[in-house]
């Protein structure tokens, strides 16, 4: 096992498998396997069909527990945003696992370790081992710290409709009063940072940043239906 990955996965996420050949596994492509057919390897085709359900599942999860007011048809594509080929594949190239994965001499020729497809195919692969090794505690503390954080920055936006949520949250009993403000608008001009801050008839609800004002409202929406949730759950409790 590449004992650089070992350290990598220790270093970054305090993550250190028992059982090595489940990693070994899960870094290892059909291609190269066919290639060393006399070291008996496994290629990661099983364990990837395993983790594509168990991160389908882990996500699922998280987004009903997030967002107790979106309705089904929102959260499905909501999940399929966050579980598609290019988000995938662009976790698995953020976090280097492209350089650890065995490929076949003709699949390296072919530029196979950038393709998304076999990127994505080595997320869910690894997910898969990691759930083998250390069962749905293990993957649910890895996505806490790598695909969670994206979801909860709002990150997906473009498919979530934030602002509409808020508004529907708010007006429920009647019409209210919603505003977004720019606070501050930092950084160079090709690299801008925006600061948004919404309020309903006056108090603020909830700030947001992003890369564009757009992107900040949606952040600062999501935001204040969060702060929104958490003061109905107090309010639940101390009656």
């Amino acid at each position: 096992m590449n004992e650089e990955l070992l350290t990598k996965l220790k270093s970054l996420f305090q993550i250190e498998f028992a059982n090595t050949d489940f990693l070994k596994e899960a870094f290892t492509h059909s291609s190269y396997v066919n290639e060393h057919r006399e070291l008996n390897l496994k290629d990661n085709e099983r364990i990837e069909f395993l983790g594509d359900a168990v991160l389908e599942l882990t996500v699922t999860k998280y987004l009903f527990n997030e967002y107790p007011n979106l309705p089904e048809g929102k959260l499905t594509r909501l999940r399929a945003a966050i579980v598609c080929e290019a988000s995938l594949s662009q976790f698995a190239k953020e976090y280097g696992f492209d350089r650890y994965i065995l490929l076949g001499k003709g699949e390296e020729r072919m530029n196979g370790r950038k393709r998304p497809s076999l990127l994505c195919d080595l997320f869910e692969s690894f997910i898969g081992a990691l759930y083998l090794d250390q069962g749905l505690d293990g993957v649910i503390n890895f996505l806490n710290q790598t695909v969670f954080p994206r979801i909860k920055s709002g990150a997906f936006s473009h498919v979530m409709d934030h602002k509409t949520n808020l508004q529907e949250f708010l007006q429920r009993n009647g019409e209210v009063s919603i505003d977004y403000v720019l606070i501050e608008e930092v950084g160079p001009a090709h690299e801008k940072e925006f600061l948004v801050e919404v309020l309903a008839e006056g108090n603020i609800l909830g700030q947001g940043k992003g890369k564009s004002k757009k992107a900040a409202e949606q952040i600062a929406a999501a935001n204040a239906l969060e702060n929104l949730r958490e003061a109905n759950e107090i309010e639940e409790i101390q009656a």
